[in-house]
């Protein structure tokens, strides 16, 4: 696998990460009747924060095989 494929594979597993972030606190309220701001925050915080915190970890990763791949080709 070269690190460019890596590095897509990355980006592409931070994107999924923090969907499945939005999605988790979307099903976990889906019975909820009215819908506001201050209760997708409550969901939000409900599910955690360990996705983002992976999902950013991720997307680094990503950049950096990106940004390698690039400077070894030179």
């Amino acid at each position: 696998m070269s690190r460019r494929t890596a590095g897509v594979f990355f980006c592409f597993i931070a994107a999924f990460l923090y969907a499945a972030r939005h999605l988790s606190a979307a099903i976990f309220g889906s019975g909820v009747s009215s819908w506001n701001r201050e209760l997708y925050n409550a969901m939000l915080q409900y599910v955690g924060n360990t996705l983002t915190v992976l999902s950013i970890v991720a997307l680094i990763a990503g950049i950096i095989y990106l940004i390698l791949a690039e400077l070894v080709e030179q």
